[in-house]
């Protein structure tokens, strides 16, 4: 299966970036800072270029949490996870065939990525998988956007963006901005 995997992702010149050390993750040589929430474009760039930059940290994070969800609740894990699947896949085909879904997208990505899990939250409701939803999928995404935020770039970190933003590299977290709307703000 993860043949399939890297043979897909060497047919789009994707390269999952390395997973960054604990010491710069959230140790030692980390610095954080309350970002200044006066300047959202400035705000907005510090999350997608660390969401760029440790992607791998936050993946195997997300993995971690889950992992843990999913031994004490698979069936709810499991059925949270493809109802906001299916509706972020849903979102994805319409912002691309539907102009003013598109516009939308590319104007309000904050409000866009919270219509998501407001819609998973809405139909999970309806199903009964809330706790699971929230604990398994939302409070991981939470925690590494709370990461994206505080966190300072370093200049490794802006490096690394600049050849994703200059389309050297591509990495799964730019295909998921990028499907998101989000591709002109990378890198900046």
């Amino acid at each position: 299966m993860w043949s399939v995997i890297r043979l897909n992702m060497e047919k789009m010149d994707v390269q999952p970036p390395p997973i960054r050390t604990l010491d710069d993750f959230v140790l030692g040589s980390a610095q954080f800072a309350v970002p200044d929430i006066r300047n959202l474009e400035r705000w907005n760039n510090r999350i997608i270029n660390n969401l760029l930059y440790y992607q791998s940290n936050y993946f195997v994070s997300f993995l971690t949490i889950l992992g843990i969800v999913g031994y004490f609740q698979p069936f709810n894990l499991f059925l949270g996870a493809t109802v906001v699947t299916l509706i972020f896949m849903g979102f994805v085909w319409a912002a691309e065939n539907q102009a003013p879904i598109r516009r939308f997208r590319r104007n309000h990505p904050s409000l866009a990525l919270g219509a998501i899990l407001g819609a998973s939250y809405l139909f999970l409701t309806v199903l009964g998988g809330v706790g699971v939803f929230l604990f398994g999928i939302a409070f991981p995404i939470l925690l590494i956007l709370i990461h994206a935020s505080v966190r300072l770039r370093s200049l490794k970190n802006k490096l690394e963006n600049k050849l994703e933003s200059i389309g050297l590299k591509r990495t799964p977290m730019g295909l998921l901005l990028e499907s998101l709307g989000q591709e002109q703000e990378a890198g900046s």
